[in-house]
């Protein structure tokens, strides 16, 4: 199992939208994200920011994360027009992976 911690930021004018959608999923997306090996899947916001965490207990996450992305495509147009890549974020990366810095069970 390998621990996510991802952020991107928020469109003020579409944060409540965002957190609509987000209290009840679709259906298929809570599917996908099972099916894709992804556990303890969590969003947080703050300050303009998203913050998510998940747990990954495939052994192939970039295919994964492609079937992920397949299998929610019609709700990803719903979602990223809300969202802004940080800064930081490297080439072509949506959500900014992070550095995780501290962990205990």
């Amino acid at each position: 199992m390998k621990r996510y911690g991802k952020v991107i930021k928020i469109k003020p004018e579409k944060l409540d939208y965002y957190k609509k959608l987000h209290a009840e999923p679709w259906p298929e997306v809570i599917k996908a994200i099972n099916e894709c090996n992804v556990r303890n899947f969590s969003i947080y916001f703050r300050d303009g920011y998203l913050y998510s965490y998940y747990e990954y207990i495939g052994n192939n996450y970039d295919a994964d994360m492609r079937k992920m992305s397949e299998m929610t495509k019609e709700w990803l147009k719903e979602t990223n027009p809300c969202q802004v890549p940080v800064e930081t974020a490297k080439k072509g990366e949506w959500w900014a992976e992070m550095e995780e810095v501290f962990h205990t069970d």
